[in-house]
């Protein structure tokens, strides 16, 4: 993340402490490497492929977690804002709306309100990267044979939240002057999760139609 995209956002409202590569490991060289492609200005779509000669598990691991922190510090800053008076559907405008599906409670389909629906979605995204079957922090240990079809589900999710804040809350973005940096994070997300086919198309449908507030993104 850029300095100016600090300094934009207030780093005490992240909404869940951030997930940490360690130094010394590959996927913290991986990590490093793809922040020095965003920060040098390369073209976004160039800086998305898999590096020569680099497991893609990895580059997926190291994205995945990455683009779980960003997008928990962009929804941090509106969430105080992101209530169930203001939101009482988790949506994306009246043609889209949410629903929340676990293996625990929630074993159907149910509609909730959105900062409830962020709420068991951060969560539910914490307990996947943060278990260890299923992104290893050590070298040597593999990744499970399903690790794709995961992360495309934990991608999946995380675009709602970019949906939610496009659509219900880029006011306060604009009124912070943060457009630029969210527009960009969401360009870096749109750019990787298709690059890779980690997204279903018709998942992305919400910010390209009927709204063209991300079309010219694309």
């Amino acid at each position: 993340m850029s300095i100016t995209l600090k300094q934009v956002f207030n780093k005490d409202k992240t909404f869940r402490p951030k997930r940490k590569f360690e130094p010394g490991t590959q996927r913290f060289e991986l990590h490093k490497k793809a922040q020095a492609s965003l920060s040098s200005g390369v073209d976004l779509r160039a800086a998305v492929a898999l590096p020569h000669g680099e497991d893609l598990n990895d580059w997926v691991a190291v994205h995945v977690v990455d683009f779980f922190n960003r997008i928990n510090l962009i929804y941090g800053t509106v969430c105080e804002f992101c209530t169930e008076k203001s939101c009482p559907v988790m949506s994306g405008g009246p043609r889209y709306e949410y629903r929340w599906q676990d293996d625990h409670k929630y074993k159907k389909p149910t509609a909730l309100p959105a900062p409830k629906y962020m709420n068991l979605l951060m969560d539910w995204i914490e307990v996947q990267i943060n278990n260890e079957d299923i992104f290893p922090t050590s070298m040597g240990i593999p990744f499970p044979k399903n690790f794709i079809q995961i992360c495309k589900k934990i991608i999946c999710r995380l675009f709602r939240v970019f949906v939610h804040v496009y659509i219900h809350h880029f006011d306060r973005m604009i009124l912070m002057g943060a457009e630029a940096h969210v527009n960009t994070c969401y360009k870096h997300f749109y750019y990787f999760s298709t690059e890779l086919n980690l997204i279903d198309r018709k998942e992305l449908e919400p910010l390209v139609k009927p709204y063209s507030l991300c079309s010219a993104l694309l």
